[in-house]
C-alpha cells in the first residue's frame, strides 16, 4: 500500500531525524537519490546538459547537491538562481567545486531550451498558489523544450497537501519525492502535473494515520471475498439492484453485469427493466414487486437510469442493510434519510454530481477533488466514492481517504458507472465495508477498464466482461 502524509507531518518527522543525523546529513540523503533518478533518466550523463532551476528553499539545495554529483560524472551543469541571494550556499559551494556554473534568471529560458535535463527546485513542498510571475517564464520554456523535467519532492507551484493548482506550474517527466508521498502526487489535478513518481527513503519515521492510502495488488487481494468450501449463493451475500426506467433499461442490464462479477451470490433485480435484465442475464433474480417485497438482500444498489421515480430510492433507504447510492439515486435521496440510516451507506457521484449536492460548479469540485469528497462525506454522514481520473473514498468519519488510479481514460464512455455501482454493491453484499467495497471495487473496475481498453475505444459491457480477468490478476491466479 503506498501512503502520502500532510506536510506537516513530513517537516515534523524530518525535524526528528535531523536531529540525530549529522548537519546536511538528510540533505546528502535526497540529493544522492535524486542525482541517481536523474542518471537512469539521462542514460549517458558524460557529456549531458543538465539545468537547475534553484529556489531559496531546501528544495534548491536538493538540486544543487544533486547536480554537484552529475558534474563530478562529466555533466555539463548549470544552475539558475531565481533568488541568487537565498540559494543554499552548501549545494552552491558543493555544485562549483564539482565544475558547475551558475546563471541569473534571466539567462534561464536561453539555458533551458538547449538542456538534456531540466531539474526543477524552485518552490519546496511548504509552497502555496501557484509559480511566482519570475518563475513562470522558465516553466513555460521547460514544458516547451526536448528536455527531461525531474521536479524535486513535488512540481512547483501545485499544493502538496490537497493536489490543486492555483495557476501556472512546473510539468514534470518525473517526480522525485522523499520520504513519502504527498497528497497532491496523487491526486488530480496536481497528479497529472508530476509524471511518473520515484520514492527516495530517507529514512523518515511516520505515524500511524496517513492523509491518503492508494491500495495495490496485494491489498486487494487481501479484500476480495473467496467462497469457502461451505458456502452457497445466499451465504456469499445476495445484491439487490434498484435501477432503470423504460427510458434508461440499459443502466439496469449494465449494474446487473456488474453485480454478478463482484463476487456475490446472487443478484436480485427490482424495477421495470426485467425483461432486458433477464434476457441477458438469466441467472438474474428478477420481481417488479418493489424493493420491500422482493425478498432478502445483504445490499442494495439504488438510482442508476432511475428517471425520476423516488419511490424505489426512498424504500431502498429505510432498508436496514448496506446501500450504494449512485446516479439518478443521488439526486433523488433525501439528505435527511441518508443521515439517519445507521447501516452503512455508500455515495458514488462524479463529478458533476458532487457538485450539484454540494451547490458549487463542477470545475470547484475537479479543482479540489480531496476537499469536495470530505465535504460531501461530512454533509452526509455517509462513505463517498467520487469517481474520476483519481477515483477517491472517504469514510463517513472523515479519516484517512483512499484513491486509486488504475483506471484509464477510456472508462470515460456511457454506462461504466452502473458497471461499477452493481461491481462495489455486490463487494458490499459479500462483507465488505463500505471504505472497502468502493477502494476494491473502484481497483477493479480500472484495472478491467485498462484490460477491454488495450489502447482502443470500449464499450461499458466490454468493461464489464474484463472484471474477471482483472480479479484473476489481482489475485495472481491463472
Amino acid at each position: 500500500m503506498r501512503t502520502a502524509y500532510s506536510v506537516e507531518t513530513v517537516r515534523t518527522a524530518e525535524r526528528v531525524l535531523m536531529a540525530r543525523l549529522p548537519e546536511g546529513a538528510l540533505m546528502q540523503r535526497a540529493a544522492a537519490g535524486l542525482a541517481a533518478a536523474c542518471a537512469d533518466l539521462l542514460g549517458r550523463v558524460y557529456g549531458s546538459r543538465v539545468v537547475l532551476l534553484v529556489g531559496s528553499g531546501d528544495n534548491g539545495g536538493d538540486a544543487l547537491y544533486a547536480g554537484a554529483r552529475l558534474a563530478r560524472r562529466g555533466a555539463g551543469v548549470t544552475a539558475v538562481l531565481l533568488t541568487p541571494e537565498r540559494a543554499h550556499a552548501g549545494g552552491l559551494a558543493a555544485l562549483r567545486r564539482a565544475g558547475g556554473s551558475v546563471a541569473a534568471a534571466g539567462a534561464g529560458e536561453g539555458l533551458v531550451a538547449g538542456a538534456d535535463l531540466v531539474v526543477d527546485g524552485i518552490v519546496g513542498i511548504g509552497g502555496k498558489g501557484g509559480l511566482r510571475a519570475e518563475a513562470v517564464p522558465l516553466a513555460e520554456a521547460a514544458r516547451r523544450s526536448r528536455a527531461a523535467v525531474v521536479a524535486v519532492d513535488l512540481p512547483s507551484g501545485v499544493d502538496a497537501d490537497t493536489g490543486q493548482v492555483h495557476g501556472a506550474a512546473v510539468r514534470a517527466d518525473l517526480t522525485v519525492t522523499f520520504g513519502t508521498h504527498k497528497p497532491g502526487l496523487l491526486i488530480d489535478p496536481a497528479r497529472e502535473y508530476a509524471g511518473s513518481v520515484r520514492l527516495v527513503d530517507i529514512g523518515l519515521e511516520l505515524p500511524d494515520g496517513a492523509v491518503l492510502e492508494a491500495l495495490q495488488h496485494a491489498d486487494v487481494a487481501r479484500l476480495l471475498p473467496v467462497p469457502a468450501v461451505e458456502s452457497d449463493k445466499y451465504r456469499r451475500g445476495v445484491v439487490g439492484i434498484a435501477a432503470g426506467s423504460a427510458r434508461y433499461p440499459g443502466a439496469a442490464v449494465l449494474a446487473v453485469s456488474g453485480a454478478l462479477r463482484g463476487g456475490a451470490g446472487a443478484v436480485r433485480y427490482v424495477g421495470p427493466a426485467g425483461d432486458a435484465v433477464i434476457a441477458r442475464f438469466p441467472e438474474t433474480l428478477v420481481s417488479d414487486r418493489g424493493p420491500k417485497r422482493a425478498g432478502r438482500v445483504q445490499a442494495w444498489v439504488v438510482g442508476p437510469g432511475a428517471g425520476d421515480d423516488a419511490g424505489p430510492v426512498a424504500e431502498v433507504l429505510a432498508a436496514d442493510v448496506p446501500v450504494l447510492v449512485d446516479a439518478d439515486g443521488l439526486r433523488l435521496a433525501d439528505p435527511g434519510a441518508v443521515r439517519r440510516r445507521t447501516a452503512p451507506t455508500l455515495m458514488t457521484p462524479h463529478a458533476g454530481e458532487a457538485a450539484a449536492l454540494l451547490g458549487v460548479s463542477r470545475e470547484e469540485v475537479e479543482g479540489a477533488r480531496l476537499a469536495a469528497v470530505r465535504e460531501l462525506a461530512g454533509r452526509y454522514g455517509a462513505a463517498v466514492l467520487l469517481k474520476g481520473s483519481t477515483t477517491l473514498v472517504a469514510g463517513r468519519d472523515g479519516g484517512t481517504v483512499r484513491v486509486n488510479a488504475t483506471g484509464t481514460s477510456w472508462l470515460a464512455t456511457a454506462g461504466s458507472g452502473d458497471v461499477l455501482s452493481g461491481l462495489v454493491g455486490s463487494l458490499l453484499a459479500a462483507g465488505l465495508s463500505a471504505v472497502d467495497a468502493g477502494s476494491a471495487g473502484a481497483y477493479l473496475h480500472g484495472l478491467a477498464g485498462r484490460f477491454a481498453a488495450d489502447g482502443a475505444p470500449v464499450g461499458a459491457h466490454d468493461v464489464a466482461d474484463a472484471i474477471p480477468g482483472a480479479w484473476r490478476d489481482v489475485r495472481g491466479v491463472g
